[in-house]
């Protein structure tokens, strides 16, 4: 492969200043459901509790805990869900994915997270959600090996408490889709470690993996219902979820475009590749990201609404993606505490 320099750091404008809170301008996207503050103060109560009984991180990570809103988020993301109970899950199933993101592949050396060797640390992540069947010896080794940290704890219980209400089919899904996740972390660490910047369909391409869809996969199981494998698994399903899943994690390179360049300047965000690949300036580039995710949302809705028009079943599925994009957006639009915006407008 060959390789691009990407751009210096960015440019927050002629003013030099962020825009804080809101909306991306030009930004398509259907109002969420308001979150309901009782609810998110409860799901938060819980999950702090869970994460206390774990041991999942240090006192010192405390404010990032309630600077993520992870309460909050699982409520504007699942509005349909059944109790809090799920919500909860929801909950756990989102703070486990964050732990193993941030203690295993963020370059951050205080939580141990690295490029180097991420793959090794990865497949015994998954190993938490898909289960190692062996010689008995090898077994407990195994049970032993998934106490050692956070994220290990946390995937293994998150997934026992999520298959706790959700189907075999719902569960099996969901420990799929956290290995796409896992692939996604593999290909981003490699083009890391050879300072490759790929071009913006292998970029998009990367990101079509490593994204939220381990989030969307359980919106059926949370609001209390099961779209049947046969319908989950036919190839105009899967699209609209692709597509579901891409927009919103577009949403979410646009959201963290300015944190993630002040304190890594080489870390890929979509912008970012569009400058490598079309020699542009970053402000450019970040409109042209605003519009490829555009184009993805309008996909995702002409062709939910047309599968739809068929099938309840589908129209409810289509429904509970569509809310949890809703939710997600309005989470990152509104979560000054992680994000603000360059003043690009």
């Amino acid at each position: 492969m060959s390789r691009r320099t990407p751009p210096g750091p960015p440019s927050l404008g002629r003013t030099g200043r962020a825009r804080r809170g809101g909306p991306v301008p030009g930004l398509r996207y259907r109002a969420a459901v308001p979150a309901d503050p009782a609810k998110v103060v409860e799901v938060d109560r819980r999950l702090e509790a869970w994460a206390r009984e774990l041991e999942l991180f240090p006192p010192a990570w405390t404010g990032d805990f309630a600077g993520f809103q992870f309460g909050r988020a699982v409520v504007l993301q699942h509005p349909g869900a059944v109790d809090l109970d799920r919500l909860t899950v929801a909950g756990e199933l989102l703070l486990a994915e964050n732990l193993v993101d941030s203690c295993y592949c963020s370059e951050d050396e205080d939580r141990g997270g690295s490029s180097r060797g991420l793959g090794g640390r990865l497949v015994i992540a998954q190993s938490a959600l898909d289960p190692f069947h062996g010689p008995p010896e090898a077994e407990r080794e195994w049970r032993q090996g998934l106490t050692a940290d956070g994220p290990l704890r946390s995937y293994h219980r998150a997934l026992r408490d999520y298959a706790g209400f959700a189907t075999p089919s719902q569960t099996d899904r969901f420990v799929h889709d956290i290995a796409r996740l896992h692939l996604g972390y593999v290909a981003e660490a490699a083009w890391a470690e050879t300072r490759y910047v790929p071009r913006v369909w292998e970029y998009l391409v990367m990101r079509q993996f490593n994204n939220f869809r381990p989030c969307l996969s359980i919106v059926d199981a949370v609001d209390g219902y099961e779209l049947p494998e046969a319908v989950y698994a036919r190839p105009e399903i899967q699209r609209i979820t692709a597509l579901a899943c891409n927009a919103t994690t577009i949403v979410n390179d646009l959201y963290s475009f300015t944190k993630e360049l002040a304190a890594e300047p080489d870390h890929l965000n979509l912008p970012l590749v569009i400058a490598a690949d079309e020699r542009c300036g970053l402000k450019a580039a970040y409109l042209k990201a605003v519009e490829i995710h555009n184009q993805i949302m309008d996909a995702f809705e002409e062709e939910s609404a047309a599968l739809s028009a068929a099938s309840p079943l589908v129209e409810r599925y289509a429904g509970s993606l569509a809310a949890w994009v809703s939710g997600n957006h309005e989470w990152h639009a509104t979560n000054t505490h992680r994000y603000h915006l360059p003043d690009y407008w």
